[in-house]
């Protein structure tokens, strides 16, 4: 097999308050770890000046090989093991964050965002999103009511407090304490509370994903369309491989953007090697609504795309996925090529105590997909991004992850 020099990377975030700058910062870090897991050098660069998105190249390579070897030097010797300079392989990542729209949609008061929150809410159910959610992975179901069901808890509770006096019978005048009393419970009780679990956060995840599904916001839209424009060019840049990666909310994001290019130039990745991973992907998140009909013909412009390779990494333990669902079939294109689901287990990429530590947090959990491993594992993020392997070998679990 034939190992990978150059690689160019674009890769989606979830939805996280972290701009470029952090989420290279914890791809560094993740990339050490890989690194000492797997026995081999990387070095991660700087940031590029000016560069937007970030951008950043990433060089890995055998441990005590000469580092002063061109790229790919006796790449056909180091693909067998024998490669007396060893192998060396360049990816240029650039992170297609939008902290921005986070930021926006952050960017009120706690009212406005409950509100916000809530209106997002009932959008989805209307549009069928939630019988869609119960009806092909039940625990991402539970994952949309829980932050709502939480604060309307949390609500009744405070205006229980509220009417205590009348309940009591006591004048009216009482409930001036009374409603002090309760919007003191709300806010300094309920809300540092409910930010163990992200709860606004949460409610303004649900709003991104109202608006990647009803496409009805200008700014979002302007946003995507400026996205589209820098990874055209960024795929402008020769490489041996293309990966397009994404997480979490940041699939949908990805589907958009992928597919708006698709719409102009159909024979955009002709000619290229190109792998569509989607990471614990939350396409469906946005795709099950009714109104999402430009999210879901985009997905089947991505499907039927021969020149991508598209592998959907998959967790059991994961609750913030869909987990076994055939994405591509229930957005509707049961008739184009299927997305290659890749299954796995996060206990498998760490220690048991630190398993143990993070799996009660769902959240957390749904990060490993990004972050670094404490043991080899059939899944590593740094590999499928930078290793010397092509992407492609995530999709067979007898595959080497590294060559030798």
């Amino acid at each position: 097999m034939k190992l990978i020099e150059k690689r160019v990377v674009l890769h989606f975030p979830g939805f996280e308050p972290l701009d470029g700058i952090a989420h290279r910062a914890r791809y560094e870090r993740s990339a050490r770890q890989s690194a000492a897991v797997w026995g081999y050098a990387v070095e991660t660069g700087a940031p590029e000046a000016g560069s937007d998105p970030l951008s950043f190249v990433v060089t890995a390579g055998e441990r005590g090989a000469d580092k002063a070897a061109p790229v790919g030097a006796d790449s056909a010797a180091a693909g067998e093991g024998t490669g007396s300079r060893g192998w060396q392989t360049k990816s240029r990542i650039q992170m297609v964050d939008h902290d921005r729209l986070v930021s926006r949609l952050r960017g009120s008061n706690t009212l406005s965002q409950i509100m916000a929150g809530f209106r997002s809410c009932a959008e989805v159910m209307l549009e069928g999103g939630m019988r869609g959610y119960f009806r092909h992975a039940w625990r991402f179901g539970l994952f949309f009511l829980f932050p709502f069901l939480l604060t309307a808890l949390a609500i009744v509770l405070t205006a229980q407090i509220a009417i205590v006096p009348y309940g009591l019978g006591f004048s009216p005048w009482h409930m001036l304490w009374s409603g002090a009393l309760a919007l003191c419970f709300f806010i300094f009780a309920f809300l540092p509370f409910s930010e163990h679990f992200h709860t606004l956060h949460l409610f303004a995840d649900w709003a991104m994903a109202v608006a990647l599904g009803r496409m009805n916001r200008a700014d979002f839209n302007d946003w995507l369309e400026d996205r589209a424009a820098a990874v055209r060019k960024a795929l402008d840049e020769e490489a041996d491989e293309y990966v397009i990666s994404s997480h979490s909310m940041g699939s949908s994001v990805a589907a958009h953007v992928i597919g708006i290019l698709l719409e102009r130039e159909p024979e955009i990745f002709k000619g290229k090697r190109v792998v569509f991973a989607t990471l614990g992907s939350a396409i469906l998140q946005c795709a099950l609504m009714s109104s999402a009909t430009l999210l879901r013909a985009r997905v089947g412009l991505i499907a039927r795309c021969p020149e991508i390779s598209w592998l959907d990494v998959q967790c059991l333990t994961d609750s913030i996925n869909f987990y076994k669902v055939p994405v591509v079939a229930v957005s509707g294109h049961a008739d184009a090529p299927q997305a290659k689901m890749i299954l796995i287990r996060v206990k498998q990429m760490l220690t048991r105590e630190h398993y143990r530590k993070i799996r009660k947090d769902q959240l957390r959990v749904h990060r490993q997909y990004v972050l670094g491993p404490d043991l080899q594992a059939p899944f590593d993020f740094t590999l499928l991004t930078s290793g010397p392997m092509p992407a492609s070998v995530f999709a067979d679990p007898d595959e080497k992850r590294m060559p030798g």
